[in-house]
């Protein structure tokens, strides 16, 4: 408890009627009052529940589980409301973006109406609220129907009321105004005492979406932009601060282990320079479950697409009247969403059938047959996926009479495995694939051009953060590349060819790519400088769909369980 001074008069007569709680200006201590959180993150718009692997503290080996949806989320919270009907559900961003179909064809209204309905009370952005835009986060948040996605907005609704929650990102910066897009915290309070939220987003956003719909914003760096609100904050008398951060980090300990020690990353440096008063940070992007201590502080995520949720007790000494209230204990532990152990809320399990049924006449829709069950995503030791040739092939077919000779796609563009059903792949099937709304942009290089882009790749895990960016390339354009060899030197430059013929250093190229990679999404800033640029508004989606359906019709069904052997690495 803080020392409170007194006057020598009224210190004596407090002196003589000491423990007389009507003395004025004498306060009893207050009891130390506990605040439950709950956070969620990287939910992806994944409103039904799936099947993983997981492996707990008390797990000799990983155990398949049917983990996640709303209805089971919501009756997770549903029994720890009951326990605390003043728990604060909060969220650390891409709560919608990269969705599956069952939201995505919907413009991802029904993710944020079932978060309303979940009563999430803050969040901060994700680097894929910004997939469409800041027009449509903005709309995202607020609501309306003009939306960039004419054709998806207010489609499952006839209106739509935005995110009955706040979005919050302290270091997204109008260019214009100098302020932040969206407010940089709130200040929620429960059981009599205040905490402030900070939000944050991975400053690399900047890198990771569409350049020309962030054209009105810039990115600043993580730890700066939340320490500067900390000062206002306290101001305000509020000392119990929490961090909301789209970004994160790894640890090979699992998502239940209280306290874990190894967690490694870009999150660890941002935690080390934040201010003092922080002691939590919630954290998200890196796809991981783990509640770990980093230079003396809690900092915690909870997996991604709604499988867990992390639970949170903040212990807060309220202080006296007039003194700061301020977070004396934090424990935190990763929960399973396991439709066993929680009893599906009525109304969102209801929601979700009304939203299955509307959207199953679009989504059960056949397209083509593949010609394997299966082709996957999944990249080779080379940097080559099966699926990433299909894509790639898919946008060359579609731009080829428009001058296309090669198409390019980053593999991490490729969301999910294309599976085929008994009637061939459907809708939503094909959709899973490529949910971001990409279109594909025509673009001169020449030949020195390419090679130079093809080095400005991720070869390997430990290249850069985020591990491996490899592009996937058309048929008919291959090229070697030795991992012995320095950044900067590892395609073997006589091996880069187009239809057997090596690139000509000299020679233009017309180039398919989709919009994101290029406006340099990915770090492949040569495809931005690429010259006579013409978006042709194909979409992506509608570029693949197509090419599977004329490979059915032309009796050579898309896929194989094998990459193609374009990309060939040489150690």
């Amino acid at each position: 408890m803080r020392a409170i001074s007194f006057s020598r008069t009224k210190g004596a007569l407090c002196a003589a009627v000491f423990f007389l709680t009507a003395c004025s200006g004498m306060q009893q201590p207050l009891a130390p009052v506990t605040v439950n959180l709950v956070a969620i993150n990287d939910l992806h718009g994944h409103l039904e529940a799936e099947t993983k692997s997981f492996a707990g503290v008390a797990d000799a080996s990983p155990r398949k589980l049917k983990v996640g949806g709303i209805d089971t989320i919501g009756g997770a919270l549903n029994t720890w409301r009951a326990e605390d009907p003043q728990l604060l559900l909060v969220g650390a961003g891409d709560l919608i973006g990269a969705s599956p179909a069952l939201s995505s064809i919907w413009a991802d209204e029904p993710a944020i109406a079932a978060l309303n309905q979940l009563q999430l009370r803050v969040s901060a952005v994700g680097n894929h609220e910004f997939d469409q835009g800041t027009a449509e986060l903005l709309r995202d948040q607020h609501g309306g129907c003009n939306s960039s996605r004419p054709e998806k907005a207010c489609h499952f609704a006839p209106d739509f009321s935005g995110a009955g929650f706040s979005y919050l990102a302290a270091n997204v910066i109008g260019n214009a105004s100098g302020q932040p897009l969206l407010p940089p915290y709130r200040i929620e309070q429960a059981h009599g005492v205040k905490i402030a939220f900070i939000g944050s987003v991975v400053r690399e956003t900047e890198r990771m979406v569409p350049a020309d719909g962030i054209a009105s914003v810039h990115f600043t760096d993580e730890a700066e932009a939340i320490n500067r609100w900390v000062p206002e904050i306290r101001a305000q008398g509020v000392s119990a601060i929490v961090v909301l951060i789209h970004q994160g980090g790894e640890t090979p300990e699992p998502f239940d282990k209280t306290d874990c020690r190894q967690l490694s990353g870009p999150i660890v440096d941002i935690v080390k320079r934040l201010d003092p008063a922080i002691r939590l940070v919630i954290s998200a992007h890196t796809h991981n479950g783990y509640t770990c201590q980093v230079d003396g502080r809690t900092v915690t995520q909870g997996d991604s697409f709604g499988h867990m949720l992390t639970r949170i007790a903040l212990t807060i000494d309220p202080g006296a009247a007039g003194l700061a209230q301020k977070i004396t204990a934090i424990s935190a532990r990763n929960v399973l969403m396991d439709p066993q152990r929680f009893t599906a809320d009525p109304a969102l399990a209801g929601f979700l059938q009304k939203l299955k049924e509307r959207s199953n006449a679009v989504l059960a829709q056949p397209i083509a047959r593949i010609a394997v069950p299966h082709i996957d995503k999944q990249i080779n030791e080379a940097g080559e996926s099966p699926l990433g040739d299909v894509i790639a092939d898919s946008q060359l077919a579609a731009t080829r009479k428009l001058g296309a000779r090669i198409a390019l796609i980053n593999h991490k563009s490729v969301r999910e495995n294309l599976e085929s059903g008994a009637g061939g792949s459907n809708y939503a099937q094909v959709a899973a694939t490529t949910p971001y709304g990409n279109t594909l942009v025509l673009l001169n290089l020449s030949g020195s051009q390419i090679l130079a882009l093809l080095e400005q790749q991720s070869w390997l895990e430990e290249d850069r953060p985020g591990g491996r960016i490899m592009l996937q390339v058309s048929r008919g354009f291959s090229y070697r590349w030795d991992a012995r060899q320095p950044l900067g030197q590892r395609v073997v430059p006589d091996s880069v060819k187009l239809d057997g013929v090596a690139l000509d250093p000299q020679k233009q190229y017309r180039i398919s790519a989709n919009s994101f990679i290029a406006q340099g999404g990915d770090g492949f800033s040569l495809l931005a400088a690429g010259t006579d640029r013409i978006d042709t508004g194909i979409n992506d989606l509608e570029a693949l769909s197509q090419y599977l359906v004329a490979s059915e019709r032309d009796g050579h069904p898309a896929g194989s369980a094998q990459a193609d052997g374009r990309i060939l690495r040489l150690h």
